[in-house]
């Protein structure tokens, strides 16, 4: 092969070189075949760029080479993905589209609850409430969880404020211990959707209500307000307080968990140690079958007030939710 009948080229794929030697008569798609050998790049996935341009995009593959302009040891750039790799990225493809439908099968087939009343209801009944009930039927005890949104939902110091201050929410819903590890709540698009933890880490667990509640208090202030500002903390703050005193006055006279006066914004520390319970189990003390219900709540009205006291100056709680 005489040097005029051949044409020396060098062509560049990811930092390596490949500097071929061929006939002026060699067409396109002998030299793709010939670039695939070496790069394991496919024809059609092969851009071959040549002073800024892309000679095999319109190119016939059978058009000689040197119908491109193309001179004694042209630099050409080769881009393209291997045949490995794009059999990669159509299987990962392929289980992402699988996942997908699974999840998309499981929403639709999740149970929903519909919140109802009995007896002749008021229209600001009807809307200021959780219009659907959604507990996490693949995880433990559906059953349990379903309970504690339903009793959430009918708490009476809770539908006092959500009427007083016209709180709506679509869906009131669990916030699996996996989902979103460092948050105890969620407020999806100002009501559309409120998630609580309702378990422990061991899934089967349940913390307790009166936490699950505060925080819930936390999360409709963020149907209001979204970032965690002073006008967060002052309506958080209100609506603990309502749910206190409507309590209050349910139960005057005696002693309960409400006689504590504070918001639920406590300190880095109570924070850190709610975390920890979250984490690491249900954070309840065992029952004494002997203990009377006066000397057990005395107790836990003692236990709580020694955490706010140890919990020192308040800050806002970023495990809460957003």
């Amino acid at each position: 092969m005489s040097s005029e009948s051949t044409i020396s080229l060098h062509f560049a794929y990811r930092g390596a070189s490949f500097p071929l030697t061929l006939s002026s008569d060699t067409t396109l798609g002998q030299l793709q075949s010939e670039l695939e050998e070496l790069t394991s790049v496919p024809p059609s996935l092969q851009k071959l760029l040549y002073k800024g341009k892309n000679i095999a995009q319109n190119g016939e593959s059978d058009a000689p080479i040197s119908s491109f302009g193309l001179r004694a040891t042209s630099k050409i750039q080769l881009l393209g993905t291997t045949s490995a790799e794009l059999s990669g990225l159509q299987a990962t493809e392929t289980e992402q589209h699988r996942i997908d439908r699974i999840l998309r099968e499981r929403a639709l087939k999740t149970p929903t609850y519909k919140v109802r009343s009995t007896g002749t209801a008021s229209s600001s009944t009807l809307s200021y409430r959780f219009h659907q009930l959604v507990p996490l039927p693949h995880l433990p005890k559906p059953d349990t969880a379903l309970a504690l949104l339903r009793r959430l939902s009918e708490d009476a110091a809770i539908q006092h404020v959500m009427r007083k201050h016209e709180f709506s929410v679509g869906v009131l819903t669990e916030l699996a211990p996996h989902e979103h590890p460092q948050l105890l709540g969620l407020n999806v698009n100002a009501g559309q959707q409120i998630k609580l933890r309702l378990r422990t880490d061991r899934y089967d667990g349940f913390r307790s209500y009166r936490e699950v509640r505060r925080v819930l208090c936390h999360e409709l202030t963020h149907n209001v307000w979204g970032d965690h500002d002073n006008n967060f903390k002052t309506l958080n703050s209100q609506l603990n307080k309502e749910v206190d005193e409507f309590e209050g006055a349910r139960t005057a006279g005696t002693h309960s968990l409400n006689d504590v006066n504070e918001e639920y914004m406590p300190s880095s520390e109570l924070e850190a140690e709610a975390v920890a319970q979250v984490l690491g189990g249900t954070g309840s003390s065992p029952v004494d079958p002997n203990e009377s219900a006066e000397d057990r709540r005395r107790r836990v009205l003692a236990a709580t007030m020694a955490r706010f006291q140890k919990g020192g100056s308040e800050s806002n709680p970023s495990g809460l939710g957003s």
